[in-house]
């Protein structure tokens, strides 16, 4: 169904050529990859179908999508098809989300090194979240978890930070039992925090005697090793921020809740406000006023240009998985927490593959892309596929 609101392949469209024509040497080949695809996507040039009516007629013409996973539009599918496999491993068990941020002066580091910084963001948090569980004055078990990063705030700029989600409990060291987190407790923050900021400072000086890590204009003097020491000499006593949130009502509130960060984007379609006169109005919660709602406009230019700073690099896996929930031991280690907690075995799901999109987007969200909405009776069946073509789209975008 088309939006009647504007979209960030709208603003692209509109003033990439000019972004590219202005910032042609800073950007990077996976950000012009993300404008091209985000420009393209649903368009005549990346071809499609023309459906009609079984019952009235009514035509209409569905272009593909790019499926970038940067791309506001792509990601419902994606983001349908990752909760109904975790719905599965789902225990019955108290669970909590809990924040790892970087401070800004890191957050800078990293958009130099993304690639490096942000693994090491991942490996400090589940290093830190497995040691402080598996000590026996905390919880004395190992518990399970995934990470999903962010690297962006409601202002479209540079924040770094995780959502972890995590079982309030464990496998206790030999394996026999089931330790379960105090109710609405998970694990001392303060110790999460000490103990994260050692570890990922820790992990940050050993890149730097690699010569793993690269700086630029700004941070260009950073290469020098007294330099750098005196760069990260104020946070070692810094507060670092990591915010645990109340557990969960039950395991099926989870599912609702995460579904809202695995597949998100820097900046959903639905909070575009207007594009006009090479401007940008967009939506935004303030949090240092009480999370309250705001209109923020800025220049295109200016727009673009935060948007791609959430760019990844190729192939970065932004979701992973931890504890017994690690991809090598996953399903034995889920089935031995399932007979500890006397859950049954979850039935079997369907593993036949479901070829065409439109059934296996109705068997995960609900929604049928068959029934004609113009009818509502008939359904819509595919009369014509036609390739993509060059040049910009010779019509506009009606899936």
């Amino acid at each position: 169904m088309a939006r009647s609101g504007p979209e960030v392949a709208d603003i692209f469209r509109c003033y990439g050529e000019a972004y590219r024509a202005q910032h042609d040497a800073s950007l990077s080949t996976a950000q012009r990859r993300v404008m091209t695809a985000i420009e393209l996507c649903r368009t005549a040039a990346l071809g499609g179908h023309v459906e009609a009516c079984d019952q009235c007629g009514h035509r209409r013409i569905a272009f593909n999508s790019c499926r970038d996973r940067h791309c506001p539009r792509c990601q419902s599918l994606a983001r349908a098809q990752w909760l109904e496999d975790r719905r599965a491993e789902l225990l019955d068990t108290q669970y909590f989300h809990v924040v790892f941020t970087l401070p800004e002066p890191i957050a800078a580091i990293a958009y130099q090194n993304k690639a490096l910084v942000y693994s090491l963001l991942f490996r400090a948090t589940a290093e830190t979240m497995r040691t402080i569980a598996a000590d026996p004055k905390h919880l004395g078990a190992e518990i399970g978890f995934f990470a999903v990063l962010h690297t962006w705030g409601q202002n479209l700029l540079h924040h770094p930070h995780l959502h972890c989600v995590v079982t309030g409990g464990g496998l206790s060291r030999d394996g026999h039992r089931w330790i379960a987190c105090k109710p609405g407790f998970f694990l001392p923050v303060r110790v999460l925090s000490r103990l994260f900021r050692r570890l990922f400072l820790e992990h940050l000086a050993k890149a730097f005697d690699a010569g793993q890590l690269k700086f630029f204009s700004d941070l260009q003097a950073l290469s020098a090793r007294n330099a750098f020491r005196r760069y990260l000499a104020p946070l070692r006593k810094a507060e670092w921020v990591i915010y645990a949130k109340p557990p969960f009502a039950g395991p099926e509130q989870v599912l609702d809740y995460v579904g809202r960060y695995t597949h998100r984007v820097a900046i959903s379609n639905n909070r575009l406000v207007a594009i006009e006169d090479g401007k940008v109005a967009f939506r935004w919660k303030d949090y240092r006023q009480s999370s309250r709602q705001k209109v923020m406009t800025v220049a295109a230019d200016e727009f673009i240009r935060r948007f791609l700073l959430h760019v990844l690099p190729e192939g970065f896996h932004r979701i992973r998985y931890y504890g017994f929930l690690g991809n090598r031991h996953r399903a034995e280690k889920l089935a031995h927490c399932r007979d500890l907690l006397g859950m049954p075995v979850p039935e079997a799901s369907d593993s036949r593959p479901v070829k065409d999109y439109r059934d296996r987007y109705e068997h995960l969200a609900g929604h049928s892309l068959r029934q004609c909405p113009a009818c509502h009776r008939g359904q819509m069946i595919i009369i014509e596929t036609f390739d993509g073509v060059t040049g910009r789209p010779p019509y506009q975008d009606t899936s």
